[in-house]
């Protein structure tokens, strides 16, 4: 059996308890309609953790990654959009 330590996330990921509590809804929403099962608490708040252990740091790798794209794009898009020649004398 996996102890709390063994599920906690590498990455320090600090949700909100409004935010964790939405996510849980959102968990028992999804199980229900789609395993036509009810979740616990302990297990709803288990799948949570888990997830945002499993998927958590690459989710997070991808948006940096996105991010950096789209920013270098923007700075490269940056000269052409706002040179203006110097005029040689």
């Amino acid at each position: 059996m996996n102890t709390d330590k063994e599920l906690a996330s590498p990455m320090k990921i600090d949700l909100s308890e409004e935010r964790r509590q939405d996510l849980l809804q959102d968990l028992h929403g999804f199980f229900s309609e789609e395993f036509d099962e009810v979740l616990s608490p302990y297990r709803a708040q288990r799948l949570l953790e888990y997830f945002i252990k499993a998927l958590g740091p690459p989710l997070y790798n991808q948006a940096i990654a996105d991010a950096r794209a789209f920013i270098s794009q923007k700075l490269d898009d940056l000269d052409a959009e706002f040179y203006f020649p110097e005029e040689s004398e």
